[in-house]
């Protein structure tokens, strides 16, 4: 009886486990970029202008780990130029990383090109204005009736 027990117990608590993992890899693999790129590709976006935007994310990852805060950015001839964070006291500050490649930094479908730092982080500028709306679903059909 006590092996009985004993291992329903054990396979209680793995399967515990293994359920724990699995949700903690849910969430993570649904960081704030994912979630933000995706309803950029279910939706796609306007052109974005010239001009300076100060309603844009822009995201740092690394790895599967994402942050994202709100900044703005200049952007001349279809390109950033600079990108700023928002702070808490809503001034900004430069966001000063040493990129890998220096080219421009174009913008496609209302995100930026990813720009990789030589410390192997991605980030991008997300124009989230730019979204279209959401897309009208079909009316569903009634159902025939028996008149």
């Amino acid at each position: 009886m006590k092996k009985i027990i004993t291992t329903l117990a054990i396979l209680l608590s793995t399967y515990a486990f293994t359920n724990a993992q699995t949700a903690q890899k849910s969430d993570s693999e649904t960081n704030c970029y994912l979630k933000w790129a995706q309803k950029f590709e279910n939706r796609g976006a306007e052109d974005v202008a010239d001009g300076t935007y100060t309603d844009v994310i822009i995201t740092f990852r690394n790895g599967s780990d994402a942050s994202c805060y709100n900044g703005k950015c200049d952007v001349k001839e279809g390109k950033i130029i600079n990108m700023y964070i928002k702070k808490e006291d809503g001034s900004y500050e430069l966001v000063k990383k040493k990129l890998r490649y220096d080219f421009p930094i174009t913008i496609t479908n209302g995100m930026s090109k990813t720009i990789l730092t030589v410390d192997d982080e991605l980030i991008n500028v997300l124009f989230v204005k730019k979204i279209l709306p959401k897309k009208a679903g079909f009316e569903k059909a009634a159902e025939p009736s028996d008149d």
